[in-house]
Order: C-alpha cells, then sequence, then structure tokens
C-alpha cells in the first residue's frame, strides 16, 4: 500500500451536536482540545476519537470531530505524507485543485493542507510539524 490514510474528521457548524450525535451513534468518546489549526476548527471545538478508548477495543484509525460558527460542513480523511507542500504541488500538478494550507496546529506538531481531485472530491494532507 503506498501512504496511509491516517485521519478523518467530520466538521459542523454545531460540533457539540455532532459529538453528542456520533457519540451515541458509534459509541466515541472524545478528547476535546485546541490542537486543531483554526483553518481546521474553532478554538476548543475539536474533540479527538481515539481509537483506544472506543467501545470496539481499538481497531480503526483516529478522527476527530469539530468546526464551529462559519465553517464548511464535510467529512474528510487526511492521508499521511512527508511533505504537505510538495505534496499539495503533486496533486495541483495532476489536476487537482489547492484548497488550502500548508497549516500547522497550535502546538506545532502537524500540518495540514487540502485539495479537491480532479471530480472535486475534497482530500486531506497531514505530515508530523
Amino acid at each position: 500500500m503506498g501512504r496511509p490514510v491516517m485521519h478523518f474528521e467530520i466538521i459542523g457548524t454545531d460540533p457539540q451536536r455532532l459529538r453528542n450525535y456520533y457519540g451515541e451513534l458509534f459509541g466515541w468518546q472524545f478528547d476535546i482540545g485546541d490542537a486543531a489549526a483554526e483553518a481546521v476548527s474553532a478554538p476548543g471545538n475539536y474533540g479527538f476519537v481515539h481509537p483506544e478508548t472506543s467501545t470496539d477495543g481499538g481497531a480503526g484509525i483516529p478522527g476527530g470531530v469539530g468546526g464551529g460558527a462559519g465553517y464548511p460542513h464535510r467529512t474528510l480523511f487526511y492521508v499521511g505524507v512527508s511533505d504537505v507542500e510538495a505534496a499539495l504541488q503533486q496533486a495541483e500538478s495532476l489536476g487537482g485543485i489547492r484548497v488550502s494550507g500548508p497549516h500547522r496546529n497550535p502546538a506545532d506538531t502537524l500540518v495540514v493542507g487540502f485539495f479537491t481531485d480532479p471530480e472535486g472530491h475534497l482530500v486531506g494532507l497531514a505530515a508530523a510539524g
């Protein structure tokens, strides 16, 4: 396999409502924090889902549910890359369109970027900061 999907997100205008919904639906537990870049979620409104705290014993990939007023509704997966800027440039050279990024999270531990593929699907890229 090439680069792995390493994270997912569900972003909307009412993050608490979304966390309540998905928590009830899938048994997800959320760690609320300010680790997401403001381009991703309003400060204090991002809830991380860690596989080891899920009700299924730790299967799956980590993710998050966040957003806030003014954030677009979306579901998104992130592909792990070594260099977000280089990956965005390659996506563009292959017919994709850069949406935004690179963005660093407040702790400077993660860099993310977004592009749409030739059919308009939004895809995230992530690299260690």
